[in-house]
């Protein structure tokens, strides 16, 4: 997988792949002249991009200035709206305490949702219903914020029931930008993403060009560098769309936006860092076909989805046209109990959607992978779901239906 390996410190997070110091010892004793942060760790950390540009060497990625300013999630929606792109409405400032949060509250509305300020991934986010419940989940929002960010400032953010989560990939160099259209990640398990498609089956020309234009207006009005994606909440009910948070780095589901468009984002990524302009203009770039994206994670759905490291004992993966699988596994690997959980992707592409459902459905079938528990049997289930094929499913799909498989109540 790699020409050179050096070790960056024991298994713990912090003393390796968060050590920025180890890091930079080891760019510096590689020779490097620049980083791709990937996505994960310190990809979104402005501090670590400003450490490498210090060191002499490239980040791939935008600027520290930029990254810092969309990593704030209450200065990326004032930015959002200064652009004319519409937010979600919420808390116009971040939060401290919970007579704050219930004054905010007041004009915002119940249900809302307690988000952390300084980060995402679902992390520190908690609904709450009514005052009290705003009450008792505000401080656990901002431990769960300071745990998992270094920051505890949180913000108020309406909830939208019955929501698809509608994201959008874009490419800048600074003073153009482009999209690669736009992504459908509503089937989430807390929050985390299990299966994505690009384009989303549910929007037609002019809402696909709406909010894709959006996007694109947020992107130069950043002056963004590199790949990032715009994410927003689009209501099936109303027809509207909100911009939530944009995810300045590469993102897990981006083959699937390669697929449709036949741009390799990560080559673009590099070309633009090291000095290259776009070289793109929107009309270059057509949207061909659907793609699909499954995550097999160490996961044991049958516990609770409890983590399942292990050895790879069997591996198989499938071959064919439209397929590729994105994985660091081969027989003999001992999965580490470590970190992310994430085992391989399984990215389909076809000439519409049911090409792509129908070669997703060969692929898990023609999938081996034993040693450990994963998702591979959750997603083949998954696929002969009816609403999965009629696209009709929200952010809270997926959840119902793994509580009715539970229980036995699910088809």
């Amino acid at each position: 997988m790699a020409d050179e390996v050096h070790i960056l410190g024991p298994a713990r997070a912090d003393k390796s792949y968060l050590n920025v110091e180890a890091l930079l010892g080891a760019l510096k004793a590689t020779g490097a002249n620049a980083v791709h942060p990937g996505y994960g760790f310190l990809s979104e950390n402005a501090e670590f991009a400003e450490a490498v540009q210090a060191a002499g060497a490239i980040f791939v990625g935008p600027s520290p200035e930029t990254i810092r300013r969309m990593g704030d999630k209450a200065e990326a929606r004032r930015t959002a709206q200064a652009a004319g792109v519409p937010v979600v409405p919420g808390s116009p400032d971040e939060l401290f305490d919970v007579e704050s949060a219930l004054k905010a509250a007041e004009s915002v509305g119940f249900p809302l949702l307690i988000k952390a300020s300084a980060g995402g991934g679902g992390r520190g986010i908690r609904l709450a219903e009514n005052p009290q419940q705003l009450s008792e989940e505000f401080p656990r929002s901002q431990r769960e914020a300071q745990a998992a960010f270094g920051n505890g400032a949180v913000y108020l953010e309406r909830f939208i029931g019955k929501a698809r989560h509608i994201e959008v990939q874009v490419l800048g160099d600074g003073k153009h930008a482009v999209h690669l259209f736009e992504r459908e990640c509503s089937l989430q398990r807390r929050r985390q993403k299990i299966f994505e498609e690009a384009p989303s089956p549910v929007l037609n020309a002019q809402q696909r060009e709406t909010l894709c234009a959006s996007a694109v207006r947020l992107t130069e009005a950043l002056g963004y560098q590199g790949a990032g994606t715009l994410e927003y909440l689009y209501d099936d009910a109303t027809g509207e769309f909100f911009f939530i948070e944009m995810n300045t780095r590469i993102q897990v589901e981006h083959p699937v936006s390669e697929l449709i468009t036949g741009i390799d984002l990560v080559q673009a990524m590099l070309r633009i860092a090291g000095g290259e302009p776009l070289g793109l203009k929107q009309s270059d770039i057509r949207l061909n076909g659907a793609a699909l994206q499954m995550r097999l994670n160490a996961e044991d759905p049958a516990r609770d989805f409890f983590p399942s490291p292990g050895l790879v004992q069997a591996l198989n993966w499938p071959e064919g046209e439209g397929v590729r699988v994105d994985s660091h596994l081969y027989e003999g690997y001992r999965v580490p109990p470590y970190y992310d959980s994430l085992l391989a992707k399984l990215i389909v592409h076809g000439s519409d959607r049911a090409e792509a459902l129908a070669r997703a459905r060969l692929a898990v079938e023609q999938t081996t992978l034993t040693g450990m528990a994963s998702t591979l049997s959750l997603h083949g289930e998954l696929l002969e779901q009816p609403w999965l094929h009629t696209a009709d499913f929200h952010t809270g799909t997926l959840e119902t239906w793994l509580a009715e498989r539970r229980s036995g109540g699910a088809a």
